[in-house]
């Protein structure tokens, strides 16, 4: 049971890349099969230091044709209201888009890869596309499999994954003023790569002053163990800069055991460790915890089966946190045939909640030019 939760999210990407897959459940073995690559780790060298700067290694960076991915709008966002750029730069890792056996990480030319990549960073990273600058790095992610499985090539891959994301990080910063705040953002396996990022290469480091907010979201964060590594609170009130959001979003009726049991064999706990407490961030009201009706949602995207357009829909989801550490979003608009078996949003994290999470992001950017 414990790896369910993330066959169920391999099943989730497999309709997203055009399979229907006419299956009532979805056994361990028959997943793992299907996603776990056969073939052995290849080595390979960590990317030339200057390897970042080729406009080709970005979905998105300023003054590059990516640049109008996160410029992306959904129908029905007001066209007329001008505003003044956010002061902070973004730095979005992409959730995991490769999906095939033939590698342990993705191959940076994979054109299905880069399909998908550019899917999610349009439809999520435009979450941020008011910010002066937004930068998306591609990497040599993980494939899907990477995370069903415990051989050490799984554990080669990440270590891949995250060097390459930390080469682009360190791209991205040296472009930045050294007065100029800065967001880290994630979904996913983004996510993931980001926490080990946070406690790394920042926590302890003047950098940490420098951070508006971190939305570690599509991945659980452990307030016991998590957060202490990262260096940064969680966010507990909306104008709060510098701090953690981060959440999960199921329907009502959603069993998390499922989850909770992945993320525990994923993260290396026993049965003698203390129960992890997982961060639930609220997106509708900015706090840890409590909850809010659909009412206040004031506006989530629903996309075509293309992923290529979207409409703005206010009242699409409440948000509330539940004891287990998930967000809850009631019994679940329909979102299209990609919602993951039993409730589960995962894909859906920040479509729900595209508008207030815009906002949530400048408010808390403008918490920190405040707090200078």
């Amino acid at each position: 049971m414990a790896r369910k939760f993330l066959y169920f999210i391999a099943f989730c990407i497999v309709l997203f890349i055009g399979g229907r897959i006419a299956l009532a459940f979805y056994p361990e073995q028959l997943t793992r099969l299907s996603f776990t690559p056969s073939v052995k780790f290849e080595p390979q060298a960590p990317l030339q230091a200057s390897a970042y700067a080729d406009p080709k290694m970005w979905f998105a960076r300023p003054g590059q044709p990516g640049e109008s991915l996160v410029q992306w709008r959904p129908d029905g966002f007001p066209t007329d209201t001008a505003t003044a750029p956010v002061e902070a730069a973004v730095f979005f890792v992409h959730p995991t888009s490769y999906l095939k056996k033939d590698h342990w990480n993705a191959p940076l030319d994979d054109a299905d890869a880069n399909r998908i990549g550019t899917i999610v960073v349009r439809g999520i990273a435009s979450v941020f596309g008011d910010a002066r600058e937004v930068w998306a790095p591609r990497y040599r992610q993980a494939t899907f499999g990477a995370f069903v499985t415990d051989a050490r090539e799984a554990r080669q891959a990440h270590e891949l994954a995250y060097h390459d994301v930390a080469e682009a990080f360190d791209a991205f910063l040296a472009a930045q003023p050294a007065d100029r705040p800065f967001v880290l953002a994630g979904h996913s396996q983004g996510s993931f790569v980001l926490k080990r990022l946070l406690a790394e290469k920042i926590a302890g480091t003047p950098l940490t002053k420098r951070i508006a907010a971190a939305y570690v979201i599509g991945w659980v964060v452990d307030t016991k163990r998590d957060l202490p590594a990262i260096g940064l609170p969680a966010c507990e009130r909306p104008d709060q800069p510098g701090c953690v959001v981060s959440f999960l979003s199921f329907a009502d009726q959603a069993d998390t055991a499922m989850m909770r049991g992945a993320y525990e064999r994923f993260a290396g706990n026993s049965a003698a460790n203390a129960t992890p407490a997982y961060l639930c961030s609220n997106p509708l009201t900015g706090v840890t915890g409590g909850s809010a009706p659909p009412s206040a949602n004031k506006g989530g995207i629903v996309p075509d089966l293309k992923f290529e357009k979207a409409v703005l829909t206010p009242e699409l989801a409440g948000a509330a946190c539940a004891p287990d550490g998930s967000l809850r979003i009631g019994e679940g608009p329909d979102m299209g045939p990609f919602v993951l078996p039993g409730g589960n949003y995962h894909v859906y994290d920040y479509a729900l909640y595209w508008l207030p999470l815009r906002q949530d992001f400048a408010r808390r950017v403008a918490a920190w030019q405040t707090a200078r």
